[in-house]
């Protein structure tokens, strides 16, 4: 179960990066086909490796393992202009999306 989550989340985020897996592992300082291995789930990286796949894919290890947040950049630089904001903006803001959501 826990196992199904890394690799599909690794997938998920890599292609949403618009990086190969070939340019991902030779990026963190692995052989060619290292990403490659681990989508095809042959096993798990190192924690070491890991905070190098989180630091490259631009999330913090609690956003690569939180399956509800599918877009975990853009949630964090939308939370952080969110709190820029003054209330009465923020309320706007919400009702614009809740608008959106119908």
């Amino acid at each position: 179960m826990f196992e199904d989550l890394f690799y599909d989340r690794l997938i998920k985020l890599r292609a949403e990066k618009g990086v190969s897996a070939r340019e991902m592992s030779l990026a963190i300082g692995q052989s060619p086909g290292y990403i490659n291995g681990l989508e095809n789930r042959n096993g798990f990286p190192s924690m070491q490796v890991f905070f190098y796949i989180c630091e490259y894919l631009g999330v913090t290890p609690s956003e690569f393992f939180d399956s509800g947040n599918s877009h975990p950049i853009e949630y964090r630089g939308l939370l952080k202009d969110m709190d820029a904001l003054d209330e009465e903006s923020r309320r706007n803001v919400l009702a614009i999306v809740k608008g959106l959501r119908r």
